[in-house]
């Protein structure tokens, strides 16, 4: 069974408990990552780079660029390797409100969690990031424009692209939890797959550039692991009582009545 509900100062201690953790270990692994952050600009500007014509290169429009990208990559590297403690601290945070075979989950949760975002960022980088701006650096020289990208500009369009990217993967994981406590199960979200279809390729619309292939590049993974969400709120849903499936039972006689 679930533990008894603590008072209200003991969750607000837990939460400031976890997430001075969570912020600790940030920290720590901001420090590191910072100290190799040009490496590591390097690295993930290679898409850009290559799309760029022969003998032009990012440069910084203001002398401050540089460091504060430099910090902002390193932060942003940090997060990323902390994320399996960020997610465990939230996990710790919400496991005492859980049944005992629920709290069997935390560690599938924690690898889950950062396998999805990982595998996000990853279809981002290597299979969108090539394509999306080829097009968009071609479709700025076919104006005969030279291209002079920041870097400060550059990391603040990849950051957002693959956090993005990240987050539209962790989708099975929500509708896990979604399921697991009742709030949707599986024939709801069938019933709704039509409006899941609408949402993917409006969320690809505000975030990724103005073309197509973005757009359909963050929709479609959308709507793929929300058809893979059905089957795991069908497998790993809350099972009904009996008298909830009466209920059901009932109102869907009424309806059709």
């Amino acid at each position: 069974m679930a533990e008894e509900q603590l008072p209200l100062m003991a969750h607000l201690e837990e939460l400031r408990k976890r997430l001075t953790i969570s912020a600790v270990a940030w920290f720590v692994a901001f420090l590191g990552c910072y100290s190799f952050a040009e490496q590591l600009f390097g690295y993930i500007a290679t898409p850009v780079k290559t799309a760029l014509p022969e003998g032009s290169s990012l440069v910084f429009i203001n002398a401050t660029e540089p460091f504060f990208t430099y910090m902002k990559l390193g932060a942003l590297a940090g997060f990323l390797v902390a994320l399996p403690i960020i997610f465990w601290q939230v996990w710790a945070f919400i496991a005492p409100g859980l049944y005992s075979n629920e709290k069997r989950l935390a560690i599938p949760f924690v690898l889950a969690s950062c396998l999805c975002f990982g595998v996000g960022t990853y279809f981002g980088f290597f299979f969108v990031f090539p394509r999306i701006f080829t097009f968009l650096i071609g479709f700025g020289l076919k104006g005969s424009l030279a291209p002079m990208l920041s870097m400060g500009g550059y990391l603040s369009f990849a950051t957002k692209l693959l956090f993005a990217f990240g987050v539209v993967f962790e989708l099975p994981i929500i509708i896990f939890f979604l399921a697991r406590i009742g709030i949707v199960d599986y024939k709801w979200l069938a019933a709704k797959r039509k409006y899941a279809l609408v949402i993917g390729f409006v969320i690809g619309a505000v975030l990724t550039p103005p073309d197509v292939f973005s757009q359909t590049a963050l929709a479609l993974p959308f709507v793929i692991l929300y058809e893979i969400g059905i089957w795991v709120a069908r497998f790993f849903g809350k099972k009904k009582t009996e008298d909830e499936f009466d209920n059901e039972l009932e109102d869907e006689e009424g309806e059709a009545d």
